[in-house]
Formats: structure tokens, sequence, C-alpha cells
């Protein structure tokens, strides 16, 4: 069983990388909201998003190859790539290129699940599985193809753009349900042995 001495600190590269999407997602939505119809800016926005995206793949890899994953970064990892996808469909909603029911669907689920995950943790950590991790990455390529701005783009990338996003959408719905299902598992489990635990301190 590992001691406190031997778990990794919290201040590495990893958690690092996490507060710098963080930092991200202001300067990113800044950027789409006040210039969304002009070309170069949004070919710029769509960089700052990858950037800040591609930290997210980069930083999982580094903590599981260095032994340096932290509680701190299974959640803090979770909320900044909520944060910053979040921004992503809200600015687009606002500017009027994606459709606000899917943002608010999107977001609830996003949301709703990350706060389950939070009350969990009296529990355990529930880290992200890996329709979760599939379900980021089609998010972070869709949302890249609509950033470029899909009024500017020829046919097959518009359609490209929307048969991705549809994808995403429908993985981020049926992987909210497997949290769910997950979480209601450890709830059962953890019950079931704390009465266990009771029963046998009545027998005593």
């Amino acid at each position: 069983m590992a001691t406190k001495k031997d778990r990794p600190s919290s201040i590495n590269v990893p958690n690092a990388l996490t507060l710098l999407r963080v930092i991200a997602v202001p300067v990113f939505g800044w950027m789409l909201l006040a210039h969304d119809h002009e070309g170069g800016w949004r070919t710029a926005t769509t960089i700052v998003f990858m950037v800040a995206i591609l930290t997210d793949f980069v930083d999982g890899k580094v903590a599981r190859k260095y032994n340096l994953v932290t509680n701190f970064g299974k959640i803090g990892d979770s909320i900044a790539d909520k944060a910053l996808t979040g921004m992503a469909f809200i600015g687009l909603s606002v500017i009027g290129e994606f459709p606000w029911w899917m943002t608010v669907i999107i977001l609830l689920r996003e949301w709703g699940i990350t706060v389950m995950r939070m009350k969990m943790l009296k529990y355990e950590v529930m880290a992200a599985n890996k329709g979760g991790k599939l379900k980021t990455a089609m998010q972070a390529l869709a949302i890249t193809l609509f950033c470029l701005g899909l009024w500017r783009m020829p046919t097959f990338v518009y359609v490209m753009a929307w048969a991705v996003m549809i994808v995403a959408f429908v993985l981020t719905v049926a992987t909210g349900l497997v949290y769910v299902r997950d979480a209601i598992q450890i709830r059962n489990r953890e019950t079931m042995t704390e009465s266990g635990s009771a029963r046998k301190r009545t027998r005593r």
C-alpha cells in the first residue's frame, strides 16, 4: 500500500499543463466572441484552442509515464476540459453557429457528471474512462472544425464538421449514462460494505 511519502506531489508538469488550459479559456473565449466573422482571427482562435486542448492529451501521458498521477490531476484535468469545451460551445452558440439546445444538453451532461464525480470522492476517485476520453477527442475535433468558421469552408468540410459533431454529441450523452451507472454501482457496493461492517460490530 502506498504511503503519503510515496505519493507524487501535486506540484508537477502535468498539473501545470492543466492550469495552463484553464488560463487559456478566457483568452480563447474573447478571441472567438470579439472577432467572430474575421477570417484571420478565426484561424488564430482555432490555433489557441488546438494548443490548449492538446495539453489535455500531453498531461495525461506525462503523468502516467512518470508516475505523476494525483487526485488533483484526475479532477482538475476534467474541470479544465469542461471549462475549455464549454466556452467553445457557448461561444459558438452566442455567435449563432451552433444550436443552443445541443449546447444546453452537452453542458448539463458535462457539469452534472463533474459534480457527481466530486461527490463520489467520499467513496473513490472516478477517473475518466476510455469512452470519456474518446468523447473528449471527438468534441475537440468537432470544435476545431467549427472554430475555423464553417461559413468560409468548402462544403465537404462543413459536412465533415457536422458528422463529427453528431458523433461527439451521441458519445457525450452515452458516456454520461455510463458514468451514472458506474456511480450507482460504486455507491451500492460501498453501502453494502458499510452495512456488513455494521452487522459484524453488532454481533460482537
